[in-house]
């Protein structure tokens, strides 16, 4: 960007995102100090998951994330869209965005304790878009993808 004078100015880059402070919505959990396990779901990840209720007419809809064993670092994210009819009561917790939006985020125990603290996001790169994990404080690396993570010992 240049000034009327011909100076280059820089322009901020930012890659912030919005958090939104996830309400559990159902089967809260707690760790082993007592403390619940939360996630935040950012402002983009919530603005997506409500254009796929609209676009799909479902206001069921929900973004199921799992961790499953595997992957180049030992752990990997899975993400899938679920209808809520399909969701555990005593299995999974559910966590809605706090903008209104009904955006659902839907969690099995075991996966919640590797991702508590975590932020669901909404990506768009040049290799594709997609929900991503970012944050997590029990992974100490990952892998160059983002899919993919080893945990605290």
């Amino acid at each position: 960007m240049w000034s009327a004078d011909g100076v280059r100015q820089s322009r901020p880059f930012t890659t912030s995102k919005r958090l939104l402070a996830a309400i559990i919505a159902a089967n809260p959990r707690k760790d082993e100090s007592g403390n619940e396990m939360l996630i935040d779901i950012t402002e983009r990840a919530s603005t997506r998951l409500k254009e796929l209720m609209v676009k799909d007419s479902n206001p069921s809809l929900a973004l199921r994330v799992t961790v499953e064993s595997g992957g180049c670092h030992g752990f990997q994210y899975l993400m899938s869209l679920t209808n809520m009819s399909a969701v555990s009561a005593q299995d999974d917790t559910v966590f809605e965005a706090s903008n209104g939006s009904g955006a659902k985020v839907v969690m099995d125990e075991p996966s919640l304790e590797l991702l508590k603290g975590s932020q669901v996001d909404f990506t768009m790169e040049l290799i594709g878009s997609q929900f991503k994990i970012v944050g997590n404080p029990a992974a100490t690396s990952s892998c160059g993808c983002g899919t993919s993570f080893d945990i605290k010992p």
